[in-house]
């Protein structure tokens, strides 16, 4: 077990230190920034970091880019055609940046990790000012300083990562958010970029993790997602506190209702953390559980180490022991060497489980992973008819498995409403993901509502308020 780097108190200072100072500096002056976040959770609660160190710096957020003064790009590099997306919106700036030239444009994120992209976007965009890596998170005040004073920054640390406790944090809502557990991953699966720009796995403590959910029920919050690339495979070096231990000790919080993780890896899916779900009464029923593909060539070529008759095991496990549980996957299709045969099993291990839901992929390479050096390359034309046939396998099951729904009555957390039908409808989920409408406004956001089935629509449920 690899022991937990943590960022002296003297490093962290500094940077807090940094922050106030800027605040001092800047008094006065109207400043506001906006973010523009790509990308998976971990990246959305980055940049509620990044939130937080620039209120901590004297900035207040804008509504809207077109409003703001300093833009931030919080990049991911994961998505296909994610790096020409980025180009081209921070390109559109250039006109923007001659007419405003106190206008700050950063760009941070995984692909700023990834020296080569970062280089090139440092050298083709002289009008950014600020760029740097996931490594640097913590040192965001400190370079932001620099940029401001005239200098234009790239800022890349090759590092396997550190952690760092007691950011400042601007939470994007009220009553449900994200504690990370977990920072980067030990898997190196063949197709995936994550271990080579969020840096080897490393495990908050314990102690801190329950801290920051204790404060978070004071706060007045009721549902978490605690969070890691692999959260299944959370260890605490110090303490040998496991993942199963840890949802014991969340669950013990008073205030919180509800607790969710993600992602878990397969292999890592212990009968601890299963008897952990269905017996802890705060966690919920709902597991989403990648499979990537329902071919054990493909999986081994994927570097998945896990077999499509292992997977299948512990569906069958988990469904015999959490009541109502479901489960939501991610699938790559086209992966190199992928044959129609090894597809055909992907679509048949879907039927076979039926997924709440499929967040489904076509393989593109990614820089500096084994698979983009592959034999076997599947052409475009062929990943995109595997998708919308997998597309349309994945919504049949989603279909059918609503239809048991209807008639039955569920407690959904609010969490928003639609103003665009004739009848606001209010939405949120069940403790098992499954998303329900039904009439409300916005009085009741954040509240615990039962809520009776009444009909089923492509994605979601249909209900209203129960008696």
């Amino acid at each position: 077990m690899r022991k937990t780097v943590e960022v002296s108190a003297e490093e962290l200072r500094e940077s807090l230190d940094a922050a106030a100072r800027l605040k001092e500096e800047l008094k006065g002056r109207d400043l506001r920034y906006y973010i523009e976040s790509y990308g998976c959770q971990m990246n959305d609660h980055d940049a509620e970091k990044l939130s937080g160190m620039l209120q901590a710096c004297g900035y207040s957020p804008a509504p809207s880019k077109e409003e703001a003064n300093l833009l931030l790009f919080n990049t991911c590099c994961v998505r296909e055609h994610a790096e020409k997306r980025v180009f081209g919106n921070i390109g559109a700036l250039k006109k923007r940046k001659e007419n405003e030239p106190g206008l700050l444009i950063g760009v941070c994120g995984c692909m700023m990790q990834q020296r080569e992209v970062a280089e090139r976007l440092y050298k083709r965009f002289p009008f950014v000012d600020l760029i740097f890596g996931t490594h640097e998170l913590h040192h965001f005040p400190l370079l932001l300083s620099r940029s401001l004073s005239g200098e234009r920054v790239l800022s890349i640390r090759e590092s396997d990562g550190e952690i760092a406790e007691g950011l400042p944090v601007v939470r994007g809502g009220s009553f449900s958010t994200f504690v990370t557990i977990t920072y980067g991953c030990n898997n190196f699966c063949s197709y995936c970029i994550v271990p080579y720009v969020r840096g080897r796995e490393r495990s908050r403590s314990p102690e801190n993790i329950v801290a920051e959910v204790r404060t978070l029920a004071e706060q007045g919050f009721r549902e978490i997602t605690l969070l890691g690339q692999n959260v299944n495979s959370y260890a605490h070096a110090d303490d040998g506190v496991d993942f199963p231990e840890l949802l014991c000790r969340v669950n013990a919080v008073d205030g919180i209702e509800r607790i969710r993780f993600m992602t878990s890896h397969p292999k890592d899916l212990s009968p601890r953390l299963i008897e952990a779900m269905a017996t802890l009464p705060k966690v919920c029923n709902h597991i989403h559980l990648p499979v990537q593909s329902g071919s054990n060539r493909i999986l081994t070529a994927m570097n998945r180490c896990y077999t499509r008759e292992k997977y299948l095991g512990l569906v069958r496990d988990i469904r015999a022991a959490v009541d109502g549980i479901e489960l939501t996957t991610d699938i790559i299709v086209g992966f190199p060497g992928e044959t129609e045969e090894d597809f055909s099993e992907t679509l048949s291990l879907v039927q076979e489980v039926g997924f709440s839901a499929a967040y489904t992929f076509m393989y593109s390479p990614r820089l500096g992973t084994r698979a983009a050096a592959m034999e076997g390359q599947i052409p475009e034309e062929v990943k995109k008819e595997r998708l919308l046939r997998l597309n349309a396998c994945s919504a049949e099951q989603l279909r059918a498995g609503n239809q048991k729904y209807v008639g039955k009555s569920g407690t959904v957390l609010v969490e928003g409403f639609d103003r665009r039908e004739k009848t606001p409808m209010a939405f949120g989920k069940l403790t098992n993901f499954k998303m329900v409408y039904f009439p409300g406004g916005e009085e009741l956001i954040g509240s615990m509502q039962n809520v009776k089935i009444t009909g089923t629509q492509n994605n979601s449920l249909i209900g209203v308020l129960a008696e």
